[in-house]
């Protein structure tokens, strides 16, 4: 399917930095709770996460990743997800999160 330049505009994505993590032994697969700081336009915002193959809680803290933050709230179990984490898989399917390589200013916007 083929979209227009302005369909890509729709969907919001923005650099933020994760601080706090938490197992989510809730979830039905494996999963983190994920809070991500956005910047002062967005704020703190929250999302679960199937990531526990390639990352812990404690590694992720600190982390910039790439999110979609204008998705309506999910609830996940227990958890109102707010936004949508990024990654792609690897050779096995597990999700690697996506994120700058250098650290940027939180909110940027993708384009």
């Amino acid at each position: 399917m083929t979209i227009t330049f302005d369909d890509f505009l729709k969907v919001d994505i923005r650099v933020g930095r994760i601080t706090r993590a938490e197992p989510f032994p809730e979830a039905r697969k494996p999963a983190f709770k994920l809070w991500v700081d956005f910047g002062p336009e967005i704020g703190e915002k929250r999302s679960s996460a199937q990531i526990t193959r390639h990352y812990t809680p404690e590694g992720l803290i600190g982390r910039q990743v790439l999110a979609v933050v204008n998705f309506p709230p999910r609830q996940i179990g227990k958890v109102m997800s707010e936004v949508l984490v990024l990654g792609v898989p690897d050779a096995e399917g597990e999700v690697v999160l996506i994120g700058p390589r250098h650290d940027v200013p939180l909110g940027g916007r993708l384009y």
